[in-house]
């Protein structure tokens, strides 16, 4: 008897954590935004909107790694595999924002079209193009940072100069 109640606690555990994992909003469902294409983003009764600790340490990780390459962008002097770092560490970011961040739903509708922006920049900047190509995309993840600096609360936070 005290094996199948093992066995049904593991059981339920396992049901709650997968119905759990559901509930999260995905990568794949942060990266299907084609809803948010031409969505812009707004001030919240003029005011940025409130952000929370998770948010701004990924935000903060993207800026930094950004504001590290920025010379080498300017001077069109980074190289491939810079471009991939900067995409990775998007990527690695912005999973992180989905899975720790908790916004109130209208600050987070807002984050999410910045995250495709972010996202779509990190894309531009990982395909097998040519430097020019992958700097503008690095150009689109400038962009981005600059509408989280604008549109959110984050006195912290280092906006890429440009």
């Amino acid at each position: 008897m005290k094996k199948y109640s093992v066995l049904q606690t593991a059981t339920g555990l396992g049901l709650a954590l997968v119905l759990s994992l559901t509930a999260l909003p995905s990568i794949a469902e942060v990266h299907d935004h084609d809803d948010l294409a031409g969505a812009e983003l707004q001030l919240n009764a003029g005011q940025k909107w409130q952000t929370d600790a998770p948010l701004r340490e990924a935000m903060g990780k993207i800026g930094h790694s950004v504001n590290t390459a920025l010379d080498d962008i300017h001077n069109n002097q980074l190289d491939a595999a810079g471009y991939q770092a900067l995409a990775e560490q998007v990527h690695q970011q912005v999973a992180y924002m989905v899975e720790n961040c908790q916004l109130e739903p209208q600050a987070d509708a807002q984050l999410h079209i910045v995250i495709a922006r972010l996202i779509d920049s990190a894309e531009v900047m990982q395909k097998r193009s040519d430097l020019q190509d992958k700097r503008k995309g690095a150009v689109q993840l400038v962009g981005a940072l600059d509408s989280y600096a604008t549109y959110f609360n984050d006195a912290e936070f280092a906006k890429p100069v440009h």
